[in-house]
């Protein structure tokens, strides 16, 4: 199939001088006085004429140098990929004018989180992972970049503990029946007629034996306090995140009530293994998040029926909304290393144009980067989301983005900013 891409040049991708441009009218005072711009150079580590991404913001793409940057090559961006578009797994090697090193292909991969391709905790000059599919099955392996040896684990993974001890993982056939997008064509469900199945749900995957067994179960979490609307509904997990320590991961519990045109989502927490699960969140809306430590999460999301930044503290009713006034839409938030910043990012706004956010935790100000033109071409399941990610040292920021036309990966150095 021919790819139809949008024709684009740098003008479409500017940064702001004007402070007006950035933040609304409705703003004032001390919010205005937080907000302000400071154009950072995103300078581009891949190019054509294929594409190139990493996927989602909470992994780090870089290795322990810092020199090698993990990517996926694809041929086309303009539709969604089918069972049998394969991606290329490789590295970006920054001290070797970015050249492009391919590792292996893969037939489990979406746009919106790639492949779920990472460094592994503990090993992060040598070991990656990543998800693949054989026939109707997802599996996942760990490659060494130096030898090339490639093990081999029966499930795919979604999160890694810290440690890197443990993965939890999901069923990416049924994800992505119900969130386009989100999860791996090709594949085979078997639970695909039950709408909440007690045999499906999340898995804990030992990273050592490659044992795997269910600690959640769709089935259980639809019977934790239970709602009208999750009568007839198919129920499926969506983004799990592990805390800091290990010691606990949330998830997204999403259902769609019969005949109804969205989802309706709460948030829950666990133990690694599945025990003392915690409804931290019930009012509707969850949407992207990180955490601070092991026990507070930041979020957008609803609390009560403030839709807002909050941060939320494990297993407690607390609530606190953050960044009023300044961070004033969702966007894919991440915290660096030492805690002392924010990154985040906006959806693309009447020009169309996406904000890429620094803000000082925990109270400001706000830095805004850069702004990257959004294609119309490129919506829905096949948008080209910024994805924000730091550096293992928090001084660099990497995007995906297709503001010249091409969907591609961008550094920006931000050093400067932080060390404020």
């Amino acid at each position: 199939m021919k790819s139809t891409q949008p024709r684009l040049t740098r003008r479409d991708f500017c940064f702001t001088s004007a402070l007006a441009a950035l933040v609304p009218a409705a703003m004032a005072g001390k919010a205005m006085a937080q907000t302000q711009a400071q154009a950072v150079e995103a300078r581009p580590i891949t190019g054509g004429p294929k594409h190139h991404f990493f996927g989602y913001y909470e992994k780090c793409p870089w290795d322990a140098s810092g020199r090698l940057h993990l990517a996926l090559e694809v041929p086309f961006i303009d539709r969604q990929p089918r069972a049998d578009d394969a991606a290329i797994v490789g590295l970006i090697d920054t001290a070797e004018g970015n050249r492009f090193q391919p590792l292996d292909e893969t037939l489990a991969w979406c746009w919106q989180q790639g492949t779920m391709l990472r460094w592994m905790p503990g090993a992060e000059d040598r070991l990656i992972t990543y998800n693949k599919r054989e026939g109707e099955d997802f599996y996942s392996v760990v490659r060494d970049v130096r030898s090339g040896q490639v093990r081999r684990l029966p499930r795919p993974l979604y999160a890694v503990s810290p440690d890197g001890k443990y993965a939890l993982t999901l069923n990416f056939s049924r994800l992505a029946r119900t969130r386009p997008g989100y999860g791996y064509e090709g594949g085979r469900d078997p639970w695909a007629a039950d709408k909440r199945p007690a045999e499906d749900g999340i898995f804990r995957v030992d990273l050592a034996t490659g044992d795997a067994r269910l600690i959640l179960s769709l089935d259980r979490a639809a019977g934790l306090r239970p709602k009208d609307s999750m009568k007839d509904a198919e129920h499926w997990f969506n983004h799990i995140q592990i805390n800091t320590d290990g010691s606990r991961f949330a998830v997204l519990h999403r259902w769609r009530p019969p005949g109804a045109r969205s989802w309706e989502t709460r948030t829950l927490t666990a133990g690694p293994d599945g025990s003392d699960a915690f409804i931290l969140a019930d009012d509707g809306y969850w949407s992207h998040y990180d955490w601070l430590d092991r026990e507070r999460i930041l979020a957008h999301a609803a609390a009560g029926s403030i839709r807002a930044y909050h941060l939320f503290t494990d297993r407690t009713d607390r609530a606190e909304a953050i960044g009023a006034g300044v961070l004033t839409t969702d966007g894919h938030c991440s915290f660096p290393p030492d805690r002392r910043w924010v990154l985040t990012d906006t959806y693309p706004d009447k020009e169309r144009k996406r904000t890429l956010i620094l803000w000082r935790w925990p109270g400001g100000p706000r830095v805004d980067i850069g702004r990257f033109f959004a294609p119309p071409a490129l919506d829905g399941p096949t948008r080209c989301d910024l994805h924000p990610r730091w550096s293992r040292d928090g001084k660099k920021v990497s995007i995906d983005s297709a503001h010249e036309g091409m969907r591609q990966i961008y550094v920006l150095d931000v050093e400067k900013i932080v060390a404020g």
